[in-house]
């Protein structure tokens, strides 16, 4: 999952509510782990047969999340990503999302992540796709402008989510689309933290005061869908899988860091089924110049 430290972005297999972001796995991914992306390999190498049990046929393209690959070829469709469009992919870790979107729509694409490791890795993985990567904190965004930014199971780990709008607000041409997931709920109460391997990457949001946010930096949401009962199953199926590949996992990465990293997952499944947490999927448009007002 995603790793956030002083509002910095640095991917790594503890955030998602996969990757804690890229948790449920943060690319950026496997929530509860105290392995950083940088030191994942082996991780990741024990990971792999029991990721690809978990998903249903086609829908695993090397993403760290809860996501389907037909949930992002959504997203990225409501984002109108298509051939020659600029496309800024935040805290990409290895890119399996970003590199399913080259491949299919053709668009100019720029993955960032702080991991020189995952990028290494998304390189060679991408081959010959028209992929860039840049290695980078974040914030602040790399600068640039760009026509969609995405994020993908990330939002997560940034408790300051209206330094991190403002910064994507920024590079986006009028008219861009910030696409994006994100975990929705109350902060989690001290007990919750308690429980949640890797808590200080879990930072909720309401949707409301997130919708202000994204108004606040001039971006207006266009699309959203809802996925908690997808991803849920998904959660549930990742757990059963780590368990039953856990002796495995746990001889490359040792048995405490598998331990948190099925307690993480049985956590996002309990809270994505109770509805404690609900998880989205939206995309937000920046205002046109000529609609933009002084502030």
């Amino acid at each position: 999952m995603v790793r956030s430290s002083g509002g910095r972005c640095s991917i790594g297999v503890r955030s998602t509510p996969a990757r804690h972001g890229k948790l449920l796995c943060r690319a950026r991914y496997s929530a509860g782990s105290d392995v950083s992306q940088d030191h994942q390999a082996p991780f990741l190498t024990a990971l792999e047969q029991a990721r690809a049990a978990a998903f249903p046929a086609g829908e695993y393209v090397g993403q760290e999340s809860f996501m389907l690959a037909g949930d992002v070829r959504t997203l990225a469709h409501q984002a109108r990503i298509s051939p020659g469009v600029s496309v800024l992919d935040l805290c990409c870790g290895v890119a399996g999302p970003g590199r399913m979107i080259t491949a299919e729509s053709g668009c100019h694409y720029l993955g960032v992540d702080h991991s020189a490791r995952a990028l290494a890795n998304a390189r060679e993985l991408a081959g010959d796709l028209p992929c860039r990567f840049e290695q980078a904190h974040l914030p602040p965004v790399p600068n640039g402008r760009f026509e969609v930014v995405v994020l993908l199971e990330t939002m997560l780990a940034f408790p300051d989510k209206e330094a991190l709008v403002s910064e994507v607000a920024r590079v986006l041409e009028p008219g861009g689309r910030f696409a994006f997931t994100v975990e929705e709920g109350r902060p989690l109460n001290q007990q919750e933290r308690t429980r949640m391997p890797g808590a200080d990457t879990v930072w909720l949001i309401e949707l409301a005061e997130l919708t202000g946010v994204l108004r606040g930096a001039g971006l207006t949401v266009i699309w959203q869908q809802e996925y908690s009962s997808s991803h849920q199953a998904i959660a549930m199926a990742l757990q059963r899988c780590y368990r039953a590949e856990s002796s495995q996992i746990a001889e490359q990465i040792g048995a405490r860091a598998t331990a948190e990293l099925i307690t993480a997952h049985r956590l996002w499944s309990d809270w994505l089924g109770s509805g404690r947490v609900r998880k989205f999927a939206v995309v937000a448009e920046k205002q046109l110049l000529s609609s933009m007002k002084p502030r």
